[in-house]
């Protein structure tokens, strides 16, 4: 591990966090993430980004597959993909510390057109996965310091950080799993064409979406897009827009304090009971005892909360 940099990440989780544990930057996409408990199980939908653990250890799960990551691992999700992570390890003394880069593919395109065919690893048969782990390679640690001391100075943000994000999306191609990350590049490469459809779900997950239209968006056929979208995401274009859905109820329930009956409609379930029911699937209680269990649980930085 990195001893610079993970001070560096602490001091700025200490002086940033909000009550989530969430530190953003003035870079945009990059953030820092900070725990002082094991928390309980996170469900969301990322987009593609890396995640480099510093302290602490995490569990991430994306459908049948987990993974345990530990300090001085790194995470990279290469699709927009349904995870479930929980923080496993974190304490006052050494609290669970993560910095989070969002992946570019613009970036990522630009690069593998100037990259020789010399500087890629090779790496055989890339994963299906769209969720991978290793151990942080040196280099990307070494770009990752310079981007925190970086933001120290934010006067020189603004001219200098579009080559260290360059510079580290670089050392990630030419990594072992620079394959899986080339992919999101191609601007007419399956990655590419799924995400467009992603981004429609996105916008519009709580109206009804027929595979027809995703699929016009993706630029494929029905059955062909429905097969690159399973092996993209491991869900259905159907699977994936109801957890948008869920999740967006709980966030709703949980941060504003709506009902549960106002959440489904504002998602876009026609039916209480349905939303109630898959609700329970996918969060392991009904809407309500979730609310309750998650209220009992303490704030991120774990600071009592204000009575």
């Amino acid at each position: 591990m990195n001893d610079a940099l993970l001070n560096a990440v602490s001091r700025y989780a200490q002086t940033h966090a909000d009550a989530a544990g969430i530190a953003h930057t003035p870079i945009p996409g990059m953030s820092i993430v900070s725990a002082h408990l094991p928390g309980g199980l996170i469900h969301e939908v990322a987009q593609p980004l890396v995640c480099l653990v510093m302290q602490g250890s995490k569990r991430v799960a994306v459908g049948k597959q987990s993974f345990t990551l530990n300090a001085g691992d790194s995470l990279l999700i290469t699709a927009d993909a349904p995870t479930i992570s929980q923080i496993t390890s974190a304490c006052e003394q050494q609290p669970y510390l993560s910095l989070i880069l969002d992946l570019d593919s613009r970036v990522i395109a630009d690069l593998t057109a100037e990259i020789s065919t010399a500087e890629l690893r090779a790496t055989g048969m890339t994963p299906a996965t769209p969720v991978l782990t290793d151990h942080t390679d040196a280099e990307v640690a070494d770009v990752a310091l310079r981007l925190m001391r970086l933001i120290e100075r934010p006067a020189s943000v603004r001219l200098l950080q579009a080559p260290l994000v360059r510079e580290l999306h670089y050392w990630l191609l030419t990594g072992c799993h620079g394959a899986a990350i080339r992919r999101l590049g191609w601007r007419e490469g399956r990655a590419q064409r799924v995400a467009r459809a992603v981004a429609l779900l996105r916008r519009e997950f709580t109206r009804p979406l027929p595979i027809s239209r995703l699929a016009q968006a993706a630029g494929m056929s029905p059955s062909s897009f429905f097969i690159h979208f399973r092996a993209a995401t491991s869900l259905s274009p159907l699977q994936f827009q109801k957890q948008l859905r869920l999740i967006e109820a709980r966030r709703l329930m949980l941060s504003v304090g709506v009902s549960a009956s106002s959440a489904a409609f504002a998602v876009g379930y026609e039916s209480v009971s349905q939303f109630t029911r898959e609700y329970g699937r996918m969060f392991g209680l009904p809407p309500a005892k979730d609310m309750e269990a998650l209220e009992r649980l303490p704030p991120a930085d774990g600071k009592p909360t204000a009575e």
